[in-house]
């Protein structure tokens, strides 16, 4: 095995993390499975400074890790909705977000060309309040119950930041196949 593999072996096993976080949450063993999702965020945080630290981005990894994000954030999402822990519609809005932004990119690259996806920082801080909600409603539940206000207004930063940084992908993606297929306007 050479070194430079290792972010991309982490990324699998964030992946592979994805059935027992859900598995432990559905069965309300809250603590399990907060441990589980902090251990996969760790993870997350670990291949990506490894990856740019020592050079060892590839492809496979740039597909590989916001997959792996996305499972882990999705499933974690349906599943508190499941058990009432996070509105429905609020799951949905970040399920819809993500369709927009998959769709949007599958369009381009079906239409225009390849594309190398980086991420908007929107979509950054977006992923950041997505994860401190679903930490925040796992360690009201495990470890001490915080405000219900608090749980309220990440909520809301969580829907404000998926609208605006959905919207922002709609607006750039747009943008950008207007301008390669009207160079003259």
């Amino acid at each position: 095995m050479d070194a430079r593999h290792i972010p991309n072996i982490i990324t699998v096993f964030r992946i592979l993390l994805v059935y027992p976080v859900n598995y432990f949450l559905l069965e309300r063993s809250f603590n399990l499975a907060l441990g589980l999702f902090v251990l996969a965020g760790l993870s997350d945080g670990l291949d990506g400074f490894l990856a740019k630290h020592y050079q060892w981005q590839s492809r496979l990894g740039s597909y590989l890790d916001p997959l792996a994000d996305k499972l882990l954030l999705v499933s974690t999402f349906l599943s508190l909705s499941w058990m009432g822990l996070v509105p429905l519609w609020l799951t949905v809005a970040v399920i819809l977000r993500d369709m927009i932004i998959l769709s949007g990119a599958i369009a381009y690259y079906f239409l225009l060309r390849p594309f190398e996806g980086q991420p908007h920082w929107t979509s950054k801080v977006n992923t950041f309040f997505q994860l401190l909600l679903v930490v925040s409603v796992l360690f009201s539940k495990s470890v001490f119950p915080l405000p219900d206000g608090l749980l309220v207004i990440l909520i809301a930063i969580v829907l404000g930041t998926s609208l605006v940084s959905g919207g922002i992908y709609v607006q750039v993606w747009g943008s950008s196949y207007w301008r390669e297929t009207h160079p003259s306007t």
